[in-house]
């Protein structure tokens, strides 16, 4: 997603030449197909397609490859391939790349559809008819609702139809099929010091991360100011965050009281992570006092929440625990979680029956509260 980011950043500069896609892989490869690398005129370039081996070549030829247009080049990244594809490179893969140039309407869709992705969190279904045998690239830009935002002028009305009806991330005949989304949303309640290093390497993920807490000389911009939204909230009303269910949520307040209200009303949301920070005693009872307010079974809280938050990295203090939480948030989302050591119903019933609530409740300054 930070690529993403610099490839925009980039093309609104108005310095880009070339956008090179990687549209299809045939065995090993580094990158996946939607891989991007943008060129700009200076030579300069964001992106990558590859481990560092085909950016230098695709970067010197680029324009001269593009200049009657669109166009797909193979790639081998064998070591010892005898085919007439150049580059032996030892992924073991083959890669099929996209190099259009940056002064065409179709270009200009497809980057204006990250674009508001990105800034304005719009979902874009992209449709690219590849160029080849005589064939012109061509381009039909979906929203979420299925309506067209953009279509190449020589798309008819059975071809977009068609468009409509083809699957991102499937692999059709000629034509390459993608989703454009905005970055993971990852909210972090709880503007102590040891969020910061959290916030600051979700940011370096390219996610947009909102810092929320209630005491107002914590939720200061000056503090993280690479989140993209610092809020002060009330802890029992945080429906002005509009939080749903493909967000990551962190809760790490450190106060008894305010984790239990926040639980209480994110529970029922059931985003796509819910990690909570604390030892496993103090989760288990949380867990147990929520599930009770909202109105839900101890087993469908387990089944939400991710509690102790973050993967059995080891180490210790803010920055270890930060990693630890920024790599479980991305194995989730991404669907690639192995073990974990998140709470189980037999878990929280242990430490309910060992009690010891009073342990966790705090005495606040009447300047931390919200007003």
């Amino acid at each position: 997603m930070m690529e993403q980011r610099r490839i925009v950043e980039l093309w609104e500069r108005g310095e880009a030449r070339v956008l090179v896609t990687v549209v299809r892989v045939e065995g090993s490869s580094y990158r996946r197909p939607g891989a991007r690398l943008l060129l700009g005129d200076a030579g300069e370039y964001a992106g990558t397609i590859s481990g560092g081996c085909l950016e230098a070549e695709v970067t010197r030829k680029a324009a001269w490859k593009v200049r009657d247009g669109a166009v797909v080049e193979r790639y081998s990244t064998m070591f010892d391939d005898t085919a007439e594809v150049p580059y032996g490179l030892g992924c073991g893969g083959v890669v099929d790349l996209l190099l259009e140039p940056v002064q065409t309407a179709e270009c200009a869709a497809l980057l204006h559809a990250q674009q508001r992705a990105l800034h304005a969190d719009e979902r874009s279904t992209v449709v690219t008819w590849l160029p080849g045998e005589s064939k012109t690239l061509r381009r039909v830009v979906l929203n979420a609702a299925g309506e067209i935002v953009f279509a190449s002028a020589d798309l008819n009305e059975k071809k977009l139809a068609c468009a409509r009806g083809l699957l991102p991330g499937s692999e059709y005949e000629g034509r390459f099929v993608e989703e454009i989304r905005g970055p993971q949303r990852l909210f972090v309640f709880g503007a102590g010091d040891d969020a910061k290093p959290l916030v600051s390497m979700a940011a370096m993920m390219g996610w947009s991360v909102t810092a929320a807490d209630g005491r107002q000389h914590l939720a200061r911009r000056e503090r993280f100011v690479e989140a993209a939204r610092v809020v002060q909230i009330d802890p029992n009303d945080i429906s002005v965050l509009q939080i749903c269910a493909e967000d990551a949520v962190v809760v790490m307040t450190h106060s008894y009281e305010q984790d239990r209200a926040l639980l209480r009303d994110l529970l029922p949301l059931a985003p796509r992570y819910l990690g909570l920070l604390g030892a496993r005693h103090r989760s288990s009872l949380l867990v147990s006092e929520a599930a009770v307010l909202a109105g839900l079974t101890v087993q469908d809280c387990c089944e939400r929440i991710w509690a102790p938050v973050g993967l059995d990295l080891g180490g210790d203090g803010p920055e270890a625990v930060a990693l630890a939480v920024v790599a479980e948030v991305q194995a989730v989302c991404m669907g690639k979680l192995g073990a974990s050591q998140r709470l189980s119903v037999e878990d929280v019933m242990r430490h309910v029956r060992e009690g010891g609530v009073s342990r966790y409740l705090q005495t606040h300054c009447p300047a931390d509260l919200v007003q």
